[in-house]
């Protein structure tokens, strides 16, 4: 009798050794696990390298990860099939991932867009069917601000299954205008004026090919391209201000800008 009390209770101690122990691998554990996740993303982001969304997303899947081993230790120590737990979290993602299936979509799409980066915070894009700012990227959606300030929340499964439009991609952007004249302008004139207009606008790109030509003959008017290079922050400033001196300039040379005009022809019958 005595010694069946003393197996137990070398049992119950043995088992409550094994829980100390794994209590101290989890908490030992949890807390270095932090440390060198923390210290990845810390190195990721004094790199230049490597994006700062990039370097968080990296910093959580290692965390994760790693705190799944320790708890698998953790509950190996206390005598746990880890067999089993792995079939049953196996079956239990399989049931949450049907049942999060659009939500799964926006991740993975969260994490091309991480990694493949076809913009940044602070890209103006055109998107999923929208346009704006980026203010922020994570793993399910992508902020972005409009120009008129107000917060678009886009899913990533429709920004990454659709056509994406860097506005800021590239440092330099050309402004192409079309400019229509009268049939009776002076085309030699006209191209005289826009060329001098080009040149003294400081914000154009002297460097890089200035395109000035007639491009159609249109009903009312003979259409002129007009093509500059700019830095791509100044593209919109330019754009609107040039629209404008073309405009003046045209009026103060007596260079007139048509309307369409249609000749009516009536018969008595």
């Amino acid at each position: 009798m005595e010694s069946s009390v003393q197996a137990v209770s070398d049992m119950i101690g043995l088992y409550a050794l094994n829980i100390a122990i794994a209590i101290v691998i989890f908490v030992v554990g949890k807390w270095l696990v932090r440390k060198v996740s923390d210290t990845i993303e810390k190195i990721m982001t004094k790199s230049s390298k490597v994006d700062e969304t990039l370097a968080k997303f990296l910093h959580d899947i290692i965390y994760y990860v790693l705190l799944v081993i320790v708890v698998l230790t953790a509950l190996k120590q206390v005598g746990v099939d880890t067999t089993s737990f792995f079939a049953i979290l196996g079956a239990a993602g399989l049931a949450v991932g049907l049942a999060l299936k659009d939500s799964l979509g926006n991740f993975a799409s969260g994490v091309m867009i991480i990694l493949l980066r076809p913009f940044k915070v602070g890209d103006f894009i055109n998107a999923g069917g929208v346009s704006g700012t980026v203010e922020a990227i994570t793993i399910f959606h992508t902020v972005l601000k409009t120009g008129d300030n107000q917060k678009l929340i886009v899913p990533n499964g429709s920004i990454i299954n659709g056509t994406i439009t860097n506005v800021n991609a590239n440092p330099e952007r050309r402004v192409d205008l079309v400019v229509g004249i009268g049939y009776d302008d002076d085309i030699r004139k006209t191209k005289e004026v826009l060329a001098r207009i080009i040149d003294e606008e400081e914000r154009i790109l002297k460097d890089k090919e200035i395109r000035i030509a007639v491009s159609e003959l249109g009903d009312s008017s003979v259409n002129f391209v007009v093509r500059a290079w700019v830095n791509t922050p100044d593209y919109w400033n330019v754009k609107f201000d040039l629209t404008e001196k073309i405009k003046i300039t045209f009026d103060e040379e007596g260079i007139s800008i048509p309307y369409p005009q249609r000749d009516v022809h009536i018969y008595n019958s």
